[in-house]
């Protein structure tokens, strides 16, 4: 997404809060080198195949890679998932196919 640094984006949470909480955009990474990404399977059907040609490819390149997975797709992942990808990832990629 090529947004101009000073253009605020809008993120929708579909997860129903009255009031959206702000959260300040994070600066782009400038390389992966040296990060682990985190890919997160929101179990979606053949969200796991596009995550597996990702994770491949950054694998190519030397990346270090951790998978998670959340039980169901229709709510938010777990918070001991969300802690882990925290506090083990530097980025991370989420799977939104069917």
């Amino acid at each position: 997404m090529n947004v101009p640094p000073d253009k605020p984006i809008i993120v929708l949470d579909p997860t129903g809060e009255r009031r959206p909480a702000t959260r300040q955009r994070l600066d782009r990474l400038q390389s992966l080198s040296g990060i682990t990404v985190g890919l997160l399977d929101i179990s979606k059907p053949r969200g796991n195949v596009f995550l597996d040609r990702v994770q491949e490819r950054l694998r190519e390149r030397g990346v270090e890679v951790k998978r998670y997975r959340k039980p169901t797709f229709s709510k938010p992942a777990p918070v001991n998932i969300r802690q882990a990808i925290a506090s083990e990832c530097g980025a991370v990629i989420e799977a939104l196919a069917d």
